[in-house]
Formats: structure tokens, C-alpha cells, sequence
């Protein structure tokens, strides 16, 4: 698999997760997202997720 990949999926990931988390935090409003405790729990397990992408990706570059 290319390295960029799960960089990119990675970093996307993270940035939802940080969304997701602040909108069911109640940070940003105007979804039906907000105030959501679902979504305060989501958010941070797919930012996780996300931060797991990147550090296989970076070990796939640093093979490469």
C-alpha cells in the first residue's frame, strides 16, 4: 500500500474526530449533532483511529 494513504485517511480522520467531538460537546452548534453525548464519544475513538493511520503510514515511508 502507498504510504500516502493512510496519511491522508489518517489526517482526515482526525479532523473529523475533532469535529464530531466538538459538536457533541455542544462547542459547535447549528447540527443535529450538537449536544449529542454519542458524538462526543465517537469523536475521539475515530481521532485515535486517525492517529493510527498516520504512524503506520510514517512507518511505511520510512521503509520505503
Amino acid at each position: 500500500m502507498k504510504a500516502w494513504l493512510p496519511l491522508a485517511l489518517g489526517l482526515l480522520a482526525v479532523v473529523v474526530g475533532c469535529v464530531w467531538t466538538l459538536q457533541g460537546l455542544g462547542y459547535l452548534t447549528g447540527s443535529v449533532m450538537t449536544d449529542v453525548t454519542a458524538w462526543a464519544i465517537a469523536g475521539p475513538i475515530v481521532g485515535v483511529l486517525g492517529l493510527i493511520l498516520i504512524a503506520i503510514g510514517l512507518r511505511a515511508r520510512r521503509k520505503q
